[in-house]
């Protein structure tokens, strides 16, 4: 743990990094670390592979030896799966997060991985069989044991199943698990419909929770698309979703408002300009991933679907107007289809949208 621990302080500057980064046989014994007993010398063996994956310069010689080394991805699932030190697993994720966001094919390696039983750590010296990991449930178990006590952690777990989902082959591990998906899908459910950004909390939350809302929200939009026909993806489960997505989008107008008005006030500083730049910028990926799933639901909801948040006082003409104004001219067709629906609802409020809309009086 020490002297592992040494090295990653030492691995901070880039010329010490560079030389512990191509000493092969010392890169082969950091990567056998991983397979320790111990969490403190797998924290620290994490940091220090972290330390060097962050540095350009000698990334890809990492990549290129822990893909030539299948036991790490056994450890790193053990690790993820059994742990319950709630700092060694944001460490490992944001291991795995790098990894995924600098190598594809790293990516898809491990995606396929998890067909044989392999050889992991121990308390002896004696080799213990690991059982046969996939990826997903390690990452699900991992993110439920951080989710409370991190929420950075949980971004990072979060961000790794976004990763997965900008390919098809992850996209159906995903899907395609021993449980069709259910438990990817109810765990990002009790996110964010009873812990994010829910209705007592003020608008600016969105801004706090604008990078973990745009992973889940973008799991969600995916597994929408291709489980269309699974159960618990139908509307009268996943109607909580609509309802968020359309205060998220009201949020995210107040947030909006706000920032014009703070923008007047500054008018005349420099410092801080980036920053707010990065923030409108990670705010319209959010807002995109939000209208895209929107529209994809708009067209799965029933009367009794809309009837039923009418009552509840989710839907409303100021509601609706919210989702009308993000989602036209884009996502036309499914704004209409919903008028549809909404017309058999509540006649009064379809004709008032109509109103305030004149684009959508072509299909009157």
């Amino acid at each position: 743990e020490i002297c592992v621990g040494i090295l990653g302080n030492m691995a901070c500057f880039q010329d010490i990094c560079m030389s512990i980064s191509k000493d092969e046989n010392l890169g082969q014994v950091l990567l056998q670390r991983l397979c320790d007993s111990d969490s403190p010398t797998l924290l620290e063996t994490s940091r220090l592979l972290l330390t060097c994956l962050s540095q350009p310069e000698v990334a890809n010689v990492w990549v290129e030896r822990i893909r030539e080394n299948p036991s790490v991805y056994d450890c790193v699932c053990f690790i993820m799966s059994s742990s319950t030190n709630v700092e060694l697993l944001v460490k490992v994720g944001e291991v795995v997060d790098k990894l995924f966001d600098l190598d594809e094919e790293l990516m898809l390696n491990w995606i396929k991985s998890g067909t044989c039983r392999s050889v992991g750590p121990s308390v002896d010296d004696s080799p213990e069989e690991l059982p046969d990991f996939k990826i997903v449930p390690c990452i699900l178990e991992a993110a439920k044991q951080v989710r409370s006590d991190n929420p950075e952690g949980l971004d990072v777990y979060m961000h790794i199943l976004q990763l997965l989902t900008t390919v098809d082959e992850g996209i159906q591990a995903i899907v395609q698990a021993p449980d069709g998906g259910k438990e990817t899908w109810s765990l990002l459910y009790e996110l964010v419909c009873q812990e994010l950004c829910q209705p007592d909390d003020p608008p600016i939350i969105v801004q706090e929770q604008k990078t973990v809302l745009a992973s889940i929200l973008s799991v969600l939009s995916a597994m929408f698309a291709s489980q269309i026909e699974q159960e618990y993806t139908r509307m009268r489960k996943s109607k909580s979703y609509f309802f968020l997505l359309i205060r998220i989008l009201q949020y995210m107008e107040g947030c909006g408002k706000r920032a014009v008005e703070n923008s007047k006030e500054s008018e005349q500083e420099e410092t801080g300009r980036t920053d707010v730049n990065e923030e409108d910028f990670h705010l319209k990926i959010l807002k995109d991933i939000c209208c895209e799933l929107l529209s994809n639901m708009l067209q799965e909801l029933t009367k009794e679907n809309t009837l039923e948040g009418l009552h509840q006082g989710h839907l409303n003409e100021q509601a609706c107007s919210c989702a009308f104004q993000n989602l036209l001219p884009l996502y036309s067709a499914s704004v209409e289809s919903f008028l549809e629906v909404l017309r058999e609802a509540d006649q009064t409020l379809a004709d008032n949208l109509e109103k305030r809309f004149p684009s959508l009086k072509v299909h009157t």
